[in-house]
């Protein structure tokens, strides 16, 4: 087995574009997670009344979920076949395809006919195009890490792989804000044809991306590395500890996400009775936070190491997952909103540093396929979390610890992984380069 080093750079760094690829990367991820979490919110607030109309509201909503995981089911295609382009052919060019098909996919959505005009193929098509957008993410998240810190100096690489992350809090307050605005201006017709608003605008979105991607320049260290012929044969065969490794690292920082925004919000609005306006509003005021609390871990990983940030934040949220969720089963609208404002910010250290740890433990020439692929892998688990806890919670008759089990599990997991990372890193370090 290999023991994988971080990519190397060449002379060729240019501040003022790596500076401008960061910031093009996270308007990217932004539009790109605000096509992907567009459905995690719809199908927590209004697809078990569109699409599943048969079924009672419990097991709509939990039929709303396993759809949605079903885009984390096609990740790990999506990021065999965009990793090896992105290392055959480049980030740039892979990373424009994969905002195209992202874009078209989530678009589509807000085109479909409802249960009610085509009975069951209103869920079929619904899932295909969800599997059409997890094929896309499959290969979005690793390219987006890549060409930010390829661009970037040795010692700021962890920071610029922060920047990227960033995208997931914009995306989730441009999609709350959206449907916040439509549920208080036109609560009548939310489920009848005003969920399909944040879809269509998936479309001028989709403009702006393409437009901040083609200005952007081919990474130095994707020029300057030598190609491997089948990446994906060469990552398996070379390095597949820091693919575990890599894995393990990323569940929490995903799974977070969607178990206390996605299912939370479902809990919160179906099993305390809160409007939802009010989950609305603690996605969008939590995103609010993360938008100062992701750059400040990324300058401590810069720091200490981007594992250690890691470990840390999973740490933190494995002690405090029972306690939050004892907080959010008595929670009036305040309480709630504070709950998810202050228990989201040690996940958000697991989620900062995640991108400069893989970035870290992968070797340049496969880089694209081995980050995206880690990635989908917890993509996976990550993406069932809300149909498990929704599961989970009806079996144990809504116990208040159900979803703090699945946290906590989630964290000690991404804990184990940090802290091999952070060995796997260490021995690295002492290996001539």
């Amino acid at each position: 087995m290999s023991t994988s080093t971080a990519p190397a750079q060449t002379s060729a760094v240019n501040p003022k574009m790596a500076r401008k690829t960061a910031a093009a990367s996270f308007v990217g991820t932004a539009l790109e997670s605000y096509d992907f979490y567009v459905f995690g919110t719809a199908a927590a607030l209004v697809f078990n009344q569109v699409f599943f109309a048969a079924q009672d509201p419990l097991a709509g909503t939990l039929s709303a979920f396993l759809i949605f995981a079903m885009g984390f089911v096609a990740r790990p295609l999506g990021a065999i076949l965009f990793g090896h382009l992105g290392d055959r052919i480049g980030r740039k060019k892979t990373l424009i395809w994969t905002i195209l098909l992202m874009g078209l996919a989530t678009g589509s959505v807000g085109l479909l006919p409802d249960y009610s005009v085509i009975g069951v193929w209103a869920p079929i098509l619904l899932t295909v195009l969800r599997l059409v957008q997890g094929l896309s993410l499959g290969g979005e998240w690793g390219g987006s890490i890549l060409i930010a810190t390829e661009h970037a100096a040795p010692r700021r690489r962890a920071f610029y792989a922060s920047i990227p992350q960033l995208g997931s809090p914009v995306g989730t307050m441009l999609i709350s804000f959206i449907f916040l605005v439509l549920a208080v201006t036109m609560p009548d017709i939310m489920a009848s044809w005003g969920w399909r608003i944040p879809f269509l605008l998936a479309f001028p979105f989709l403009g702006i991306a393409l437009y901040l991607r083609l200005a952007i320049d081919e990474t130095p260290v994707f020029k300057a590395a030598a190609k491997a012929r089948v990446p994906f044969v060469e990552v398996l065969r070379s390095q597949p500890w820091a693919i575990v490794v890599a894995t393990a690292s990323a569940v929490l920082g995903i799974g977070s996400y969607f178990l206390m925004v996605s299912y939370t919000q479902a809990y919160g609005t179906e099993r305390l009775g809160l409007s939802q306006e009010t989950v609305l509003n603690a996605a969008l005021i939590g995103s609010l936070l993360q938008l100062v609390t992701i750059p400040a871990f990324g300058w401590l990983a810069m720091k200490i190491g981007s594992a250690k940030v890691v470990a840390g934040g999973a740490l933190g949220t494995a002690l405090i997952a029972f306690p939050l969720y004892w907080v959010i089963s008595i929670a009036d609208s305040s309480l709630y909103m504070t709950a998810i404002l202050l228990g989201g910010i040690l996940p958000t250290a697991s989620w900062a540093a995640l991108g400069g740890l893989m970035a870290d433990i992968f070797e340049a020439r496969t880089g694209f396929t081995a980050l995206s692929f880690a990635y989908s892998l917890a993509a996976i688990v990550a993406g069932f979390a809300p149909s498990i806890t929704q599961a989970f919670g009806e079996a144990t008759d809504g116990a208040w610890w159900h979803p703090g089990v699945v946290l906590a599990l989630m964290s000690v997991l991404t804990l184990a992984g940090a802290l091999a990372a952070v060995r796997l890193r260490a021995r690295a370090a002492t290996l001539p380069q």
